[in-house]
């Protein structure tokens, strides 16, 4: 008996953050006011700049998203990614940089991640103090 208990309790459990999950996907899916939904614009400013990304460009973005574990990663490079291409679009630049990678990956993850990339830039001895502002903003 209780062992159907607990097994209806986990498995009620499952499917709650299963379709929380679900749920969020089905939310950044659908359209906004001007027709397109955030993954698509996502795959917008991915597709205009992808001729800017080169391998080094492509090295540290891997780099940066390494902590994420790996089923999620994939979509954590999407995410930045495109908000590395929204602000090379915004300035209308030819060369991809080092700056706009690091800016990208402010705006686009949670406060709560970025002592994971202030650790990766000690490692790598980049200098935080351009970024100060954004990592205590957003």
């Amino acid at each position: 008996m209780w062992f159907i208990v607990l097994w209806t309790i986990f498995l009620i459990t499952v499917m709650f953050i299963g379709g929380y999950f679900m749920f969020r996907k089905f939310l950044k899916r659908f359209p906004k006011e001007d027709g397109k939904s955030i993954l698509d614009w996502q795959d917008y400013y991915i597709e205009q700049t992808l001729h800017l990304w080169d391998e080094e460009q492509r090295q540290l973005l891997n780099d940066l998203v390494e902590p994420v574990p790996e089923l999620f990663r994939d979509v954590a490079k999407g995410k930045i990614a495109g908000k590395i291409g929204e602000l090379a679009l915004q300035d209308e630049i030819d060369l991809l940089t080092q700056d706009y990678i690091i800016k990208g990956y402010i705006l686009a993850t949670p406060k709560r991640d970025h002592k994971f990339l202030k650790k990766k830039l000690r490692e790598k001895n980049i200098d935080m103090t351009p970024y100060q502002d954004l990592l205590e903003t957003s």
